[in-house]
């Protein structure tokens, strides 16, 4: 008998990822899971077999309406592949419509990559726990408990957890998003789409010991760095100082912290932090004093809703809701185009702490959090904290690695032991 298979409209969050999409780009994340032994292919697909059933928003194809794209149920997992190439290689939308996600295999390392649109970085992130865990029961014969995101996969997926949570807790009023244009990165891109993937590797406790000499967090110590790196470079690349641009740090934040949801949907919003060097000279005490109060303001349910209402609002719109999705995609491109990656200097996404329960966490290594690039924004940074290990991990579309190489030379300044690692290629072979 046919299977039935579900759809589900585009989240708010969700809806420009496919209009915004061009020939070579479309927004896509990983993350990895490594393990104590390499990965057998057959156990990885039948675990994959098992977890998508669980999984009817994730385990998705991009279908085409006439009003809004939306999601339909995959009939069956996707084929798992050795990888070949570098991480994060194009998903192009043919294959998006077939299916939107994809998980690899090499060595000892598990990876899913996920269009933008199916989810966040923490849905992904259960996902791909529940995988591990799946895959460790028919590999070595654990049974790891559900909870702390893990999913059971004897259960059905719970109505909340298929939810748009935007529309739910849209606000009174909306937040204004008119902010000035930021400070891009620039380089010397890669003509094959080769993407340089550099991770710093720290002890977490000395990394946490520092940002508490600062008197504050660690994102909002690695996000001072970051800013400090990108000032330093435009500062010398841009000698004029009316010229200079602000340098903002686009941080994502998980929502499902602050409102009561279980969606494995997107669910997610920013905040921007930043700096305008017009207005002279800035230490690096001061920027972490600027991202702390900054996130100490923003990071708060009241003013997180009313930032996403304006979409949820326009959304809801009559004239919108009628409007052919041909218009309503050169629309959003335009606006993307336009304004989309230019009110912020780079995105840096911290995942935080990422624990396993026992006997699982004996057999996983390592995991990793890595961001695309953007269509126009060369760098981007995910971070994600496991197994007193610290994984930063820079991807870039240049061949300059200028801004990784400040980031950690600033740590090691610091007093922090980093070791980095990179896929980067011989620059004279292309």
């Amino acid at each position: 008998m046919k299977k039935n298979l579900r759809w589900l409209k585009l989240d708010n969050a969700a809806k420009i990822y496919p209009a915004a999409r061009r020939k070579y780009w479309t927004n896509v994340f990983r993350i990895s899971v490594t393990f104590r032994d390499d990965i057998d292919p057959a156990v990885l697909q039948s675990a994959l077999d098992v977890t998508v059933k669980r999984f009817p928003s994730v385990a998705v194809r991009l279908r085409t309406g006439v009003f809004w794209y939306y999601l339909e149920e995959i009939p069956e997992a996707p084929r798992v592949m050795s990888e070949e190439s570098c991480s994060l290689n194009r998903m192009t939308f043919r294959s998006i419509r077939k299916c939107a996600i994809r998980v690899l295999y090499h060595k000892k390392r598990m990876s899913v990559e996920m269009f933008h649109s199916v989810t966040d970085g923490n849905g992904g992130l259960v996902f791909a726990k529940t995988l591990a865990a799946e895959y460790a029961r028919e590999k070595y014969g654990i049974d790891t408990p559900s909870g702390d995101g893990i999913l059971d996969l004897t259960e059905d997926a719970a109505e909340s957890e298929l939810e748009d949570s935007f529309g739910r807790y849209d606000a009174p009023v909306s937040a204004s998003r008119r902010e000035d244009n930021s400070y891009m990165m620039t380089g010397t891109h890669e003509p094959d789409g080769f993407l340089h993937v550099t991770t710093g590797i720290i002890d977490t406790a000395s990394a946490l010991e520092l940002s508490k000499k600062y008197g504050t967090t660690l994102t909002v110590f690695l996000a001072a760095v970051m800013m400090k790196c990108i000032y330093d470079i435009q500062n010398e690349r841009v000698r004029n100082p009316k010229k200079r641009e602000a340098v903002r740090i686009l941080i994502p934040v998980n929502l499902r912290k602050l409102f009561e949801s279980d969606t494995m949907r997107n669910f997610a919003s920013y905040i921007t932090p930043g700096i305008d060097p017009k207005l002279g000279e800035y230490t690096f005490e001061e920027m972490v004093s600027v991202i702390h109060h900054s996130m100490a303001l923003e990071l708060n349910p009241k003013r997180m809703s009313a930032k996403f209402t304006a979409n949820v609002r326009s959304e809801r719109q009559a004239i919108l809701r009628i409007m052919p999705l041909f218009i309503k995609n050169f629309a959003m491109k335009m606006v993307y185009n336009r304004v989309g990656e230019r009110k912020s200097s780079i995105c840096m996404s911290n995942l935080g702490l990422v624990t396993l329960p026992e006997p699982l966490s004996d057999y996983v290594t390592r995991i990793d959090f890595v961001l695309g690039v953007q269509a126009d924004t060369p760098c981007n940074c995910g971070i994600c904290s496991y197994g007193g290990k610290l994984y930063i991990n820079f991807i870039r579309s240049i061949r300059e690695p200028e801004l990784e190489r400040r980031f950690f030379t600033f740590l090691r300044r610091a007093g922090l032991h980093v070791l980095v690692e990179s896929n980067q290629r011989d620059v004279r072979s292309g």
